[in-house]
């Protein structure tokens, strides 16, 4: 991340000039994310570069989700010169693309921009000392459309499954490769459970590098799955019956090139302030849900039976909880804390921004509650038994979820005025969409009663 008044900028503005010069670059994609975290982009003639890293280039916003009225559409999209890359799957006719901090014409920061809300969340962590470090293990499908457009798995195998001659094994390598190419270091990627699933793990890094890296793979896995004539989804349940896809993020916090999460005298080796920021974010598990789990579809992932945490509590080796503590086996730089809610379907933007201020706010808290781990399995009870038994869960739905998030005073710090409401009525425009349509499931059950 290098943002306008960074010292290096010139520096890597000049090595991205020399780079398009010697490969011969004849356009250059601009990209951001509007709120849900959908990529938006646009292509300059490279020849153009040097005004644009200079002084950016003007669009017009207003129809671009969470980007103000017509009255206040002007924007300016500036690159960030540390995100520049070639497309490596751009053989011939070269492109090369770079992620943009959004800006105002006056020269100020946009307040809606996702990347500026996560830089903001950054530096109140910087201000107390604190550098946030993730990395999230981003799972996907690979589908098979048909001529009707609808979708089935790709292939018919399981977790960690393996054929060299299969479709699956050369898209994932080819998913590799494109990676690395662009700057992402690939730690492991593999079939996961359900039929056309998969899941690719990146090593972790400061959050809006992450965010940055995370953009970008979903970009990869889109175009290779094209490639080959199939469809690659971040849908967090594109079918009933089997999992869905989240997006489980491990989390650690540093200080002076000391992993904060760790703990020599502890038992578990892990230090009070990571317990802190474990019950900071279960504290506003349910008001940050929204962000976490975005979509309408996000909540039909988000129910007991299929390995989606739904039980606020934390463990250790125990799966089914919010917030679990991986083995990281006595190492110092390996302690984290991994909350497994999320999904990729949303904007890792503001993902990492809520988690961020979220743990922060119970290491800052003179006050807060930190409950006890717990290694109870809770994957196999059902709601009714949740209820009977006073088992808080997170919300059940997107329009839950937007009530507790409407009410929340950290949403509202982390987000700003202006992208709170955004971010609100956005999703609650997508909610009412949601709920007025009639599915096949209640006129199979309701027609004939």
């Amino acid at each position: 991340m290098i943002e306008k008044n960074n010292p290096n900028r010139k520096e890597l503005c000049e090595a991205a000039i020399e780079k398009i010069k010697d490969e011969d670059i004849k356009y250059i994609y601009l990209q951001f994310t509007d709120i849900h975290g959908i990529i938006k982009s646009f292509e300059i003639n490279s020849k153009r570069i040097d005004d644009v890293f200079e002084i950016g280039e003007n669009f017009d916003g207003s129809s671009i989700t969470g980007y103000g009225a017509i009255e206040e559409s002007d924007k300016v999209a500036l690159p960030d010169p540390s995100t520049f890359y070639l497309l490596p799957w751009r053989k011939e006719n070269k492109v090369a693309r770079v992620i943009c901090d959004i800006y105002k014409p006056d020269g100020q920061r946009y307040e809606g921009d996702p990347r500026y809300i996560l830089q903001r969340a950054v530096k109140k962590a910087e201000k107390h000392g604190f550098n946030y470090y993730c990395a999230p293990e981003m799972e996907f499908f690979v589908l098979t459309p048909d001529t009707k457009q609808e979708f089935k798995p790709s292939d018919l195998r399981g977790y960690f499954d393996y054929d060299p001659y299969d479709i699956s094994e050369m898209i994932r390598y080819k998913i590799a490769d494109y990676c690395d190419a662009m700057g992402i270091n690939v730690e492991c990627i593999h079939h996961e459970v359900a039929y056309g699933q998969h899941e690719i793990d990146f090593r972790y890094d400061q959050a809006v590098n992450t965010a940055d890296n995370t953009i970008t793979i979903k970009t990869i896995v889109k175009t290779v799955a094209a490639n080959q004539n199939l469809v690659g989804t971040f849908m967090a349940k594109p079918f009933d019956g089997i999992n869905g896809s989240g997006m489980h993020v491990h989390q650690s916090l540093w200080k002076n090139g000391n992993n904060m999460f760790y703990d020599e005298n502890d038992k578990d080796n892990i230090s009070l302030l990571m317990k802190k920021w474990i019950a900071g974010q279960l504290k506003h598990s349910r008001e940050m849900c929204a962000v976490l789990s975005s979509w309408p579809n996000s909540y039909k992932r988000l129910v007991p039976g299929y390995e989606a945490p739904v039980y606020l509590a934390w463990g250790f080796r125990n799966r089914s909880p919010l917030i679990r503590v991986p083995d990281f086996h006595g190492r110092p730089n390996a302690a984290r804390c991994e909350i497994r809610c999320p999904d990729p379907s949303g904007n890792p933007y503001l993902q990492f921004s809520v988690l961020l201020t979220a743990g922060l706010e119970g290491i800052l808290s003179k006050d807060i509650e930190i409950s006890e781990p717990t290694d109870r399995n809770v994957y196999h009870l059902s709601s009714k038994e949740m209820e009977k038994e006073g088992i808080v869960s997170l919300p059940g739905s997107l329009h839950e979820a937007l009530r507790e998030f409407k009410n929340s005073e950290l949403m509202k710090e982390v987000f700003g005025e202006t992208a709170f409401k955004n971010y609100y009525y956005a999703k609650l425009e997508e909610y009412d969409a949601y709920r007025v349509v009639v599915s096949e499931w209640e006129r199979n059950r309701y027609i004939r009663l």
